[in-house]
């Protein structure tokens, strides 16, 4: 074991290097890297926090306004506010849900803002017997009454793309057609997809693609494992650092959240690893 002047050095040298990682020393600075705090239950949002940010993450995702002073302690971003009414099956797809979504929206929109933070996620709901052009316009017309409210405070609304094989059956935003569709019919800067990569090489493949055409539509992209959402390596389908590529050639300047479930026995390690594994 270092004693001494060697034991100050190390901890000098450890200090200095999640320093320079928090102000991106070890990552090249081209992507905003963020995470999904959801991923890593076993950890609290303090200690999370405190190792993401010395890793040079510079956001966490899907974090509600009673934990902003915790990411602002570490300097962290909330890349995503969540916390709308309904949650992800019953969303504004129906008009019932309107009120209480568009209430939200009121009260949370200008604390974002005042926080700094821009972007918060909203859900179509499940389709429960509902056709798709009948959702989509009620999602429309719910949205409409949002978006003055994100245009005002400097927000952008965002629906999650979502797979309705595997993880959230009946969900009904679960292919970019429609959700684009949905974009066109609001029409407004203030209403985009968060397209997750994990989620739509199940629905529809066809990724890079996809992102290229498509990507004015795109305000967040999240990460994951295909087949299974786990580790982002060489053990699934899709090879990231293209990806990741594709996503950088169209201008893209949001963030791009990990949001796979680690299999590894070091959370953390796995998620270091998949942060540089996109770093391009």
């Amino acid at each position: 074991m270092a004693t001494g002047a060697a034991a100050v050095a190390a901890s000098q040298a450890i200090t200095s290097t999640a320093s320079a990682a928090h102000h991106g020393g070890e990552l090249k600075g081209n992507i905003n890297h963020s995470v999904c705090k959801w991923c890593y239950r076993d950890i609290e949002l303090d200690p999370f926090c405190k190792a993401v940010s010395e890793m040079g993450l510079v956001g966490v995702d899907l974090i509600k306004v009673e934990d902003f002073p915790t990411l602002q302690k570490y300097g962290l971003d909330c890349s995503m506010v969540t916390g709308v009414p309904g949650g992800i099956k019953k969303g504004l797809n129906r008009e019932e849900n309107h009120d209480s979504i568009i209430e939200y929206f009121e009260t949370t929109a200008p604390i974002a803002a005042k926080a700094g933070y821009k972007n918060m996620v909203c859900f179509s709901g499940n389709r429960d017997g509902l056709n798709e052009l009948q959702g989509l316009a009620n999602c429309a017309k719910g949205l409409r009454q949002i978006v003055p409210i994100a245009e005002k405070h400097g927000i952008t609304i965002i629906m999650e793309l979502l797979n309705s094989k595997v993880n959230h059956a009946d969900y009904m935003c679960d292919n970019s057609e429609w959700g684009i569709a949905l974009c066109d019919a609001v029409g407004s800067v203030a209403f985009k997809m968060l397209y997750d990569i994990y989620h739509m090489q199940i629905m529809e493949g066809d990724v890079i693609a996809t992102i290229r055409k498509n990507h004015e539509y795109y305000g967040h992209y999240h990460t994951g494992g295909v087949p299974g959402r786990h580790e982002i390596d060489t053990t699934q389908e899709l090879y990231y650092p293209a990806i990741m590529e594709a996503i950088l050639e169209t201008g893209f300047d949001g963030y791009v959240a990990q949001e796979f479930i680690p299999a590894s026995p070091d959370p953390l390690a796995s998620l270091k690893a998949a942060v540089h594994i996109c770093d391009v």
